[in-house]
């Protein structure tokens, strides 16, 4: 095997792994707790209510619940299938009880689902309150992205109402979209929601190539590729949940590269895609 054969086997290699790690659906995003702490904590309350919340994550990709005193919710992204709904669900209660210990509520939000907790009575914020940003290093030169941008974003506008369950995928021009409402959010509460979330993407990322914007209530990502998204690397949506096809992403990826020196450019744009720093927010008020 020569060099150039080497290399470009080196690249595809790790386009392979940045690609299948773009799917842990179970990675910490981030995390709220309360500052208050339960004054008599009652784990077994606790204990019951993430059963009953786990074993309701294969067939629904949201629900909510209450045990004794604590009420409590998850939610899966509409594209994971019930397995990685699950998986990414039972993930998060060790997490919220190591990173918020006892605190009256929290919310752990991982790739692919959120978990969230609080007892009867707490205070929540306002559906449309920013909790996180990501905004990609990466900025937009010339003309054109704002109005690629706009277009794109409308359709999840759109998308969340249109018979999704709250949820929407899709491409348009050059730019990928996501959106989802929380699962008991009526039709209007969510594009209030998604709508607010645009707007707070626009202002805090300004003409960053990529963004995901979390609020209490919905969330908003979206991605600019240079040289658009292809139709074959777009995860298709339908009711019961697909994922991505990293196998076949990765063959055209590669199928469609012309020289070492492209392969190189995919791959620094997808490892600078997202500049993340975990943080926590002080959750509810």
């Amino acid at each position: 095997m020569g060099p150039s054969q080497s290399l470009l086997l080196l690249l595809a290699l790790s386009l392979s792994s940045t690609l299948t790690s773009s799917t842990d659906y179970s990675a910490l995003v981030f995390k709220g707790c309360a500052d208050q702490n339960f004054q008599n904590f009652n784990a077994q309350a606790l204990k019951t209510l993430f059963d009953s919340l786990i074993s309701q994550s294969s067939a629904a990709k949201f629900y909510k619940t209450t045990s004794d005193t604590v009420n409590g919710l998850f939610q899966c992204r509409g594209d994971l299938s019930g397995a990685d709904c699950r998986n990414c669900v039972e993930k998060a209660p060790n997490l919220a009880q190591k990173l918020c210990g006892q605190a009256i509520a929290a919310r752990v939000q991982l790739n692919g689902c959120y978990l969230r907790y609080e007892i009867a009575g707490f205070r929540q914020v306002s559906g449309v309150e920013l909790l996180y940003k990501i905004c990609g290093s990466n900025r937009a030169s010339g003309t054109g992205f704002g109005d690629r941008l706009d277009l794109a974003l409308g359709e999840v506008v759109k998308g969340v109402t249109g018979g999704g369950g709250g949820f929407y995928a899709g491409a348009y021009e050059s730019v990928y979209v996501l959106g989802q409402c929380e699962g008991d959010l009526s039709g209007g509460d969510c594009v209030n929601c998604v709508k607010n979330a645009i707007d707070k993407a626009k202002s805090v990322c300004g003409n960053a190539l990529s963004a995901q914007i979390y609020l209490q209530t919905c969330f908003i990502s979206y991605t600019y590729y240079p040289n658009g998204v292809p139709t074959t690397n777009q995860p298709s949506f339908s009711p019961s949940g697909t994922r991505w096809n990293t196998e076949k992403i990765i063959a055209v990826a590669l199928g469609g590269i012309v020289g070492i020196g492209l392969v190189a450019a995919c791959l620094l744009f997808t490892k600078s895609a997202f500049k993340k720093k975990h943080r926590a927010y002080k959750y509810g008020g």
